[in-house]
């Protein structure tokens, strides 16, 4: 049998052992439910793996398709009772299939312009004016009326479908390094401006500067920093992820902050996870260990240390919102809490809760782009239970979540307002009335 596991940093064997085959993850996990099968399963996905270390099986066409239909949304995680490290084993599965077995070229095609294009936002930037043309002279309305696009490339067709609005608030690159706090200084605090985050979500930038301000914080942002890895590193692409997060490192090295915030979910999840990344490399080990301690979710950070800014009502009269829970805030960061404590303080705020809060809406990083199919049948159950709320508002923390979700209210034809919880903080704090 060829193609198995090779030496660097194989799936361990005793992570594999701790699953006892009991089947709790089943129910949870989204690939499953929407394909069906066991082997995209959790549970199934640990037989491949002891198949292919103990040589019985081989990395090939039809068992890294199994590791590909992983959203890697980590619910297992949270509802195994054996308490099995199946994040930590895709993981290390995921480098395995990138190094062992070729992909088709059209793989190679999309994952090469996602990789070389995505988590650089320096290269991302000078295709917004044209993406801008795009959409003003109405060629998005036809392409999408006459599903084109679909006919070329389904995938292409996919990345196209959650294209957010183009503003000019895009183009823009012109954040302070210090930004001094209003009011006594409680923290000095680092920034992380992502990469989706900083050209399509600026204002949730903005209004995260405003609130940490607000509450008495000095924020530092270097210039130097990059993206965070999460996207190369959710999907196998080691080498890039390491010289990313290095980057990262290096960018906050003299920086003294007491915290560094990141206001993304899928970010957050993955500079946290730093240690384990950079875990073989001599000289970036304990410094990735010491800055992993000190990322915090800025929904964690201000629940934590308190608000001191006065908050004011968003609406004149009792507002509805639906906190979505993005899985790597849930599941990853274990965070889920903090963001309703702090939308709870608003006054005139009352929160609603959907069934299936935990499942994946199938934006998973780029999965949405790589296996469109699953994704959008997972889209579309989440904006059902979240439309069924009945809320006025959605308010999500991660923006792949928030750019599958806005398309798939399109796809149902709802027209409900989607915020990131920090910028609801900012209105709030701003004394801003929000129209609903």
């Amino acid at each position: 049998m060829t193609n198995n596991f090779d030496q660097k940093n194989p799936p361990k064997q005793e992570l594999i052992d701790t699953c006892v085959h009991c089947g709790f993850c089943l129910s949870t996990c989204p690939s499953y439910r929407v394909i069906g099968k066991e082997m995209d399963s959790p549970r199934g996905r640990i037989y491949l793996m002891n198949a292919i270390a103990q040589g019985e099986a081989a990395i090939d066409d039809a068992t890294s398709e199994h590791f590909d239909s992983c959203l890697g949304c980590l619910a297992c995680v949270t509802t195994c009772p054996s308490g099995v490290q199946y994040d930590q084993l895709i993981a290390a599965t995921r480098p395995q299939v990138e190094r062992n077995q070729p992909r088709k070229l059209s793989d190679r095609l999309i994952r090469t312009l996602i990789f070389n294009l995505f988590p650089y936002p320096n290269r991302l930037r000078p295709f917004l004016p044209s993406l801008w043309f795009y959409q003003k002279l109405g060629l998005q309305k036809f392409v999408r009326q006459t599903k084109i696009l679909n006919k070329i490339s389904p995938r292409l067709a996919a990345m196209e479908a959650i294209l957010p609005t183009i503003t000019v608030d895009s183009l823009q690159d012109n954040v302070p390094e210090i930004i001094p706090s209003q009011g006594k200084q409680r923290y000095r605090v680092g920034m992380i401006l992502g990469c989706v985050q900083r050209l399509f979500f600026n204002s949730v930038n903005q209004a995260t500067i405003r609130v940490l301000s607000a509450n008495s914080c000095e924020i530092i942002i270097p210039k130097t920093q990059g993206c965070c890895a999460a996207l190369p590193a959710h999907q196998g692409q080691e080498n890039q992820a390491k010289q990313l997060a290095r980057q990262m490192i290096d960018s906050f090295a003299d920086t003294k902050v007491d915290a560094i915030i990141i206001n993304a979910a899928g970010c957050g999840h993955t500079l946290k996870e730093y240690g384990h990344i950079l875990a073989d490399d001599p000289e970036y080990k304990d410094k990735a260990q010491e800055f992993a301690s000190k990322v915090k979710d800025v929904q964690e950070f201000l629940a934590t240390v308190g608000l001191t800014a006065k908050l004011s009502p968003l609406t004149q009269e009792k507002l509805n919102i639906v906190y979505q829970d993005a899985c790597h805030l849930l599941h990853g960061q274990k965070i889920s809490l903090q963001p309703r404590q702090l939308l709870k303080q608003i006054p005139g705020v009352a929160l609603k809760e959907p069934i299936d809060a935990a499942l994946c809406c199938g934006s998973a990083g780029v999965y949405n782009m790589l296996q469109p199919e699953v994704a959008d049948e997972l889209g579309q159950q989440k904006v059902t239970n979240l439309v069924n709320t009945g809320a006025n508002l959605i308010a999500s923390a991660n923006p792949g979540c928030s750019l599958q979700i806005i398309k798939h209210l399109k796809v149902q034809g709802k027209e409900i307002k989607l915020m990131h919880p920090i910028e609801l903080l900012d209105y709030s704090i701003q004394g801003i009335e929000l129209t609903i």
